[in-house]
Order: structure tokens, then sequence, then C-alpha cells
């Protein structure tokens, strides 16, 4: 009995998945845009360290290396960028993408517009949703995250961060649209660096901000659909040119 019901769940998950991903699909396909089903994830942390550990790392590659001490941090790791765990993994940015594909599960999906559906919005926080997107020869990392800011008061902040230096996401702009009944909310940004912090980017309020009305105004049966695209910036195409 105990087996059966275990295989009965996770083959109602699996439906009701996939009935979320065909809802999704019947709505965007005429705009001709990619669908990502994102299950939530509750965080295992919310700590400064990681933060700290960013920091130190971006200072570290500014300033010249300290030959007082025979420990030496290479200033060109950087820590793990993924915001749903502790995770003690430093590396280049080069292998970050696979990092987060082969350690943390991670998708991405490729396009120049993509739709990035949150399941499950009703679940307390802290909760994340995270996906990689790759456009225009770079990977993003798109965070979708439930927080309460003040106690009792949840709030939804989505952002993108590119994985790559803060130099080159200057380059780039991203845009999350959510568009529902006759209502249409766009946020449009620069995205940051996944050397600066995620927790960082949230608590400056640097990102779209949705808070649990709003957030239930645009969501479809506990699921909230955020259109994202990626342009290059006017500065970029005017180099491209020259």
């Amino acid at each position: 009995m105990l087996f059966f019901t275990q295989c009965f769940g996770a083959v109602l998950d699996l439906i009701h998945l996939r009935f979320q991903h065909y809802k999704a699909k019947r709505v965007f396909s005429a705009a001709g845009q990619l669908v990502c089903v994102v299950n939530p994830t509750h965080s295992l942390k919310y700590a400064p360290t990681r933060c700290a550990a960013a920091q130190t790392s971006t200072e570290q590659s500014i300033l010249p290396p300290c030959h007082h001490h025979e420990a030496v941090h290479d200033p060109q790791l950087v820590p793990c960028t993924c915001p749903l765990f502790s995770c003690p993994w430093e590396g280049h940015l080069e292998v970050v993408v696979s990092h987060l594909r082969q350690t943390h599960r991670i998708n991405i999906l490729q396009g120049a517009e993509i739709v990035f559906l949150a399941t499950d919005m009703h679940l307390p926080a802290p909760t994340d949703w995270i996906i990689m997107h790759s456009c225009l020869g770079h990977q993003f990392l798109l965070v979708l995250r439930k927080q309460e800011k003040y106690e009792g008061h949840p709030q939804f902040f989505a952002t993108m961060m590119l994985i790559g230096t803060p130099t080159q996401a200057d380059n780039f702009t991203y845009r999350l649209e959510l568009n529902r009944n006759q209502r249409r909310l766009k946020w449009e940004a620069t995205p940051r660096s996944v050397l600066e912090c995620v927790d960082s980017v949230i608590s400056d309020g640097d990102c779209l901000v949705l808070n649990t009305s709003l957030a239930q105004l645009f969501s479809d049966n506990g699921s909230l659909a955020i259109g994202i695209a990626i342009t290059t910036s006017k500065v970029h195409n005017a180099e491209d040119e020259m």
C-alpha cells in the first residue's frame, strides 16, 4: 500500500505538471515564445555569508594580491551563484554554468523571448524559482523569490543576473512582463552580474517587486507567468557598428 501510494502521488504530480505546461503553451504559443515550467524550491539558507563571500571575492579581484601571507585566495574564483543553497563551491566564471546544471540541476532555456511559469505561488516564504536563460551568446540567471521583507507581509522579487562581469552586464537590457486579464506590468533594467550577490539585489529593491495582492492579480490557479526578453543596449550596438 505504501509503494502504491507513493507511485500514485508521483503520477499525479507528473499529470499536474504536464497540465500546467499545456496551459502555458496554449496561451503563449501564438506569440512564438518558449515556456519553461519552474517548480518552487524552499531555500536552505538565508544568511549574509554568501554576500560577504561574493563581496570579498570581488574586492580581491580589484586589489593587488597580498604577499604577507602564504595562503592567498585566487581572485579569479567566484562562489556558487545559486541562491538556493549554501554551497561551498568556488570556480571560474567559465564553469559556473556547468556547476549549476550538474550540481544543482538548474534548467536552461534558449531563445530571445521565453516565458517563465512559476508554479505553487501560495507556498510560504522563503521560496525560490530559478532557471538559466541562454541568449545572445551569454547565459543569464533568472531568480524569482518569495520573501518576507516585513514580518507577515511576503513579497515577490524577480531579477535577471548575467553569468559574467559587470562590464559585460552593462551591454544588455532585460524586460520582465506580466500580462493577464487585460492588465500589463513591465519591468526593464540592466542585468546585474552574478559577481554581485542576488541577496543584495533583492534587499536593495533593484528588481521587479510584487506584493501578494498584485501577484494574485496576475496569477492563474497559483501559477505566475513572466515573459522574459533580453536585448543588447544601444551603446553595445554602436560599438559593434564602429
